[in-house]
């Protein structure tokens, strides 16, 4: 039966770069789609593809009085729209939207977490906070989904959704974009736009340009590794987690560094930076379930990261990739650099990535099984 579902998020990133897919895969199966979200200059994207998008004042924000206003026009356009399913994404726009739709009469509300906000480094007084905000959000929904099989094990343990239908759908990419290639003329001219030489070691990363993704210990870390290192992304208008002022003033100070350091803000061309990069890295003090590694692993890159919720469920420690200790310069550094010294050992992590990747992360898995769960397959 066609169904009119309504995905909501926060901001136009996560709409074009998250949920456009599962929107895809959805109308493809003959349902009705509205994407739901602020506005944003990338909501062009999705509307190109023909999707309906409604913008809202909504915010990545615990301001209550914000959170209020963008709740009750959400509220209204639920009772407009009578959507049959309402699949809310991201934190503050999940909570709004859960409590908005009670009482409008849609019959299912689904919450797919892409990472709990709270986690084990987190200062136990905020951590409760956030488990408290969980738990009456969970009050009003039907289905659970989570990115980790971790977050699905932690609701399950504290009672997140009151229904107990709690699913761990893993997260994906394309593997026929993100993959390895043999073209060395692609991969010299990506390097020779970007100024790179073509036989100089590359360490790409990728995440928004705040402390919590790891910038300051990875910085650190580069002035012990004789690399490069590709930084991409931005820091977006509505984040308030700590900025990296400080880090990139010493960047600055530092000819030694500033000759390695490229920041390329945001791009829209990830497969090709990482066919043309060496490694991998993510060292975020949290983490839901990173695509960024994925991708890197779907491109043969061996990846280091953090030993945290998440990244610790993709990457096989030794074996893939190596995973660090949160805020360890130390440990950061050496497993950069053994890396970055030894070739064969990066083919090696590079090719078992792969093929982990190929098996268990193809963003095809993580549709169907939100698909076959919620009963939403043609016929």
């Amino acid at each position: 039966m066609r169904q009119k579902i309504c995905q909501l998020c926060t901001v136009d990133f996560t709409l074009y770069h998250l949920l456009h897919p599962l929107m895809r895969a959805l109308r493809d199966e003959g349902h009705e789609v509205v994407g739901v979200c602020a506005d944003g200059d990338l909501i062009r994207h999705v509307r190109n593809d023909n999707f309906r998008v409604e913008t809202l004042p909504l915010a990545r924000s615990s301001n209550l009085a914000r959170n209020w206003r963008a709740g009750r026009a959400l509220r209204t356009l639920l009772r407009r729209e009578a959507f049959d399913i309402l699949h809310v994404h991201t934190p503050a726009a999940a909570f709004v939207g859960r409590l908005a739709a009670a009482g409008t009469g849609i019959p299912r509300v689904v919450y797919t977490a892409h990472g709990f906000y709270f986690h084990e480094n987190m200062p136990f007084p905020g951590r409760q906070a956030h488990i408290a905000a969980e738990w009456i959000g969970g009050r009003f929904t039907h289905t659970l989904m989570t990115q980790s099989e971790e977050d699905a094990q932690t609701a399950r343990r504290l009672g997140l959704c009151r229904t107990g239908d709690i699913l761990s759908i893993g997260n994906g990419s394309d593997p026929g974009v993100f993959k390895p290639t043999t073209d060395h003329t692609a991969r010299a001219s990506v390097r020779a736009r970007i100024g790179t030489p073509a036989d100089r070691v590359v360490i790409l990363m990728a995440g928004r340009l705040v402390a919590e993704k790891g910038y300051n210990e990875l910085i650190a870390a580069m002035g012990r590794i004789d690399a490069e290192l590709w930084a991409v992304g931005n820091r977006l208008e509505s984040d308030h987690a700590a900025g990296i002022d400080d880090t990139m003033r010493t960047i600055a100070a530092n000819p030694a560094l500033s000759a390695r350091i490229r920041f390329l803000g945001y791009r829209d061309d990830m497969a090709d930076l990482m066919r043309a990069a060496d490694i991998f890295t993510l060292p975020s003090h949290r983490e839901g379930m990173p695509r960024s590694i994925i991708e890197a692993m779907l491109t043969g890159l061996p990846v280091v990261a953090t030993d945290v919720r998440g990244s610790r469920e993709e990457i096989v420690d030794g074996e893939t990739g190596f995973l660090v200790p949160v805020r360890n310069v130390d440990a950061l550094a050496n497993a950069l650099r053994r890396l970055v010294k030894e070739p064969k050992s990066r083919l090696r992590m590079g090719a078992a990535g792969l093929a982990r990747a190929r098996r268990l992360y193809d963003e095809r898995l993580v549709l169907d099984r939100q698909l076959d769960h919620l009963g939403l397959r043609k016929g």
